[in-house]
């Protein structure tokens, strides 16, 4: 049995290298180099005014608004997610989500059928200096 508490785990934080509020703080607690087989998951926390990025996922995913209120955008379409909101992300659409709320946002992605997740940002992070997040590479 696997079990993670995210209210327990330790967070890294990422800022764009050109935006500052391109800004979370993230982890990835559960996907393949964890054992799970065919899902990964992405844990983040936006503060009020961040964004998390424009990307892509090499996999559909499910984001949980766990938190606080966002605005998502998903190619062209925009829309609020709040505090128990599901919203599905198909797979290689452009998308981000933006704190609009008063309080830290905080959200849970279920990437489906793939234990690893390749995630391309249009811009770099600091500190990886890079748009690419891969993760079979970042506990290998």
């Amino acid at each position: 049995m696997i079990t993670v508490n995210i209210n327990e785990i330790e967070l890294n934080e990422f800022i764009g290298k050109e935006d500052k509020n391109q800004h979370c703080k993230a982890t990835f607690p559960l996907i393949g180099a964890h054992g799970s087989k065919q899902l990964a998951t992405v844990y983040f926390e936006l503060e009020p005014g961040d964004n998390l990025g424009k990307h892509t996922d090499s996999a559909e995913e499910l984001l949980i608004v766990l938190e606080g209120k966002v605005e998502v955008t998903i190619g062209s379409e925009t829309r609020t997610a709040k505090s128990g909101g599901l919203v599905l992300v198909p797979e290689m659409v452009p998308h981000d989500l933006k704190n609009t709320g008063t309080n830290t946002a905080k959200i849970l992605g279920v990437f489906g059928g793939a234990n690893n997740i390749v995630a391309t940002f249009d811009k770099a992070m600091l500190p990886t200096e890079s748009n690419i997040v891969d993760t079979s590479l970042l506990f290998s």
